[in-house]
């Protein structure tokens, strides 16, 4: 994060927001959008603005899972392990999943095109197994789809 600059674009975020504490969600979404991540000069930079101790922001920033600290790659692949998720063979198809990216749940690829995630459940159990990249839903997944619907995203 080149500081000054960057500490510009969250002064702008924060204006849109009329500096309000009640929209601090808001703040920190749309500051996670511009960067990718949530830096921590970013998160301070909010919480002064705002007039809120940094350990609340910083609280409010964790408690969210879409909240990040650490950079993403540019698409989120959010695979689900909820239970019909699991009995129709997604622990199979995310095995899949990390060989061709060569990363782990929870990790970014090297070169930041992919972050790779496991959620609990995406709530369309009808169409399990299923994933979402970015805002897009894959269902009924099979082993053999995966390379090519991770090709769709080059």
């Amino acid at each position: 994060m080149q500081l000054q600059t960057e500490l510009d674009s969250v002064d702008q975020i924060v204006d849109r927001y009329s500096g309000e504490k009640r929209s601090l969600i808001g703040i920190l979404h749309d500051t996670q959008t511009e960067y990718g991540y949530l830096p921590r000069e970013a998160i301070k930079r909010i919480a002064e603005r705002v007039e809120i101790p940094l350990s609340q922001a910083l609280r409010v920033a964790s408690f969210y899972a879409a909240f990040s600290f650490e950079p993403r790659g540019r698409h989120l692949i959010n695979a689900c392990l909820g239970t019909t998720c699991h009995v129709r063979g997604m622990g199979r198809i995310l095995e899949k999943i990390e060989s061709d990216l060569g990363v782990k749940a929870g990790e970014t690829t090297a070169d930041r095109r992919f972050t790779l995630e496991t959620l609990r459940c995406l709530g369309c159990c009808s169409l399990a197994p299923v994933m979402r990249i970015d805002e897009r839903t894959y269902g009924r997944l099979k082993r053999d789809k995966v390379e090519g619907i991770l090709k769709r995203f080059e």
